[in-house]
């Protein structure tokens, strides 16, 4: 199943969303023919039920697709609309066409203004979903006032909107207990960016494995130098690292990622990602900071990601925290809450 659907993911990024399409996007112009083409192809709707039209897979299953559109650099929020309309359908509320951004964190309600700082993805996006109180705001990031944040190609954004705006509706339906809209929406952008990082990271170790076996210098390949050798060592470590812990971020039984697990799979993709990033760029040298070489779009996506939804710090702290209320030793800990769900 993941081959298949993971082949099938990869032809169709890879021949949707070319180096030109990604630039277009990165100027803050939806590239309208792309999505259409992802949206015709029904990935998007692969974790609504069926009975509403979709798939109706778990999480763990799009798990393929959310690697390659890691692995291809796309900074629209194409694995946060999957989510979003999984949310929407299960809150009773019909999800609107285009990529839909998450802003978890940094939304402020006012009487005059609705603000959503740092928003990922948000210039290429059409739809906000953000967190307000107990409840979500589905928002119209084309009627909001857009200030990209700072960064070369970055596509986040800080919006703005007059008090009002959007459509306001309770989560109770898609959740259970005491959770709150926040932190549903904070899961699912973790989740989302783990993935992401984590397929970003292994085209980068492609990448840079290619170049440093076609690259030489004093009449051999470079990557049969010893110091090559172990830092493309180091950085295969922490590739695969990042891909187990983006498997636990998408663990579920449900669509639904698990906030712990998805705090796990955030903090760890995240802590990797500069250390994967710096390596391949030393081991590139200059090439590696042109346009025309996939590498600067690829770590450049591995920056934002990081930072998106919280660092590696928050996500540790947050793990922490839980850790520490918990009545039961580490290990017992680490095995009923950070370990991955038995299908």
């Amino acid at each position: 199943m993941d081959s298949l659907f993971g082949d099938a993911a990869r032809r169709l990024l890879a021949e949707t969303f070319a180096p030109q399409v990604l630039d277009m996007a990165e100027r803050g112009e939806l590239p309208g023919q792309a999505w259409q083409t992802v949206e015709e192809s029904g990935f998007l709707d692969a974790l609504v039920p069926e009975q509403s039209g979709g798939a109706g897979l778990r999480l763990p299953d799009v798990l393929p697709l959310a690697l390659e559109a890691g692995a291809c650099g796309i900074g629209m929020p194409l694995v946060q609309t999957l989510l979003a309309r999984a949310w929407l359908d299960a809150a009773g509320q019909a999800h609107p066409d285009g990529p839909i951004a998450l802003a978890a964190f940094g939304v402020a309600a006012g009487d005059e203004h609705i603000e959503a700082r740092a928003v990922p993805g948000a210039l290429a996006a059409q739809w906000v979903l953000a967190a307000a109180g107990d409840d979500v705001l589905l928002l119209s990031a084309q009627d909001a006032v857009r200030t990209r944040t700072e960064g070369h190609g970055n596509l986040d954004a800080d919006l703005r909107w007059p008090a009002g705006a959007g459509t306001r509706f309770s989560c109770s339906g898609a959740a259970s207990g005491a959770d709150k809209a926040g932190a549903i929406l904070a899961a699912m952008q973790a989740a989302a960016c783990s993935a992401l990082m984590a397929g970003a990271m292994q085209r980068v170790l492609v990448l840079t494995t290619e170049y440093a076996g076609q690259r030489t210098q004093f009449g051999k390949p470079i990557g049969r130098f010893q110091a090559i050798q172990q830092q493309l060592s180091v950085m295969a470590e922490y590739v695969w690292d990042a891909h187990m812990a983006a498997q636990l971020a998408f663990q579920s039984e449900g669509w639904r990622p698990q906030l712990m697990l998805a705090a796990l799979g955030k903090a760890r993709t995240s802590s990797a990602a500069p250390i994967v990033a710096d390596i391949a760029h030393a081991v590139h040298g200059a090439i590696g900071i042109t346009e025309e070489y996939a590498l600067q779009r690829c770590t450049r996506r591995l920056r934002e990601w990081r930072r998106a939804a919280g660092a590696e710090t928050y996500w540790a702290g947050l793990i922490g925290a839980d850790a520490l209320a918990a009545e039961c030793s580490a290990l017992d800990y680490i095995r009923q809450s950070l370990s991955a769900v038995i299908a």
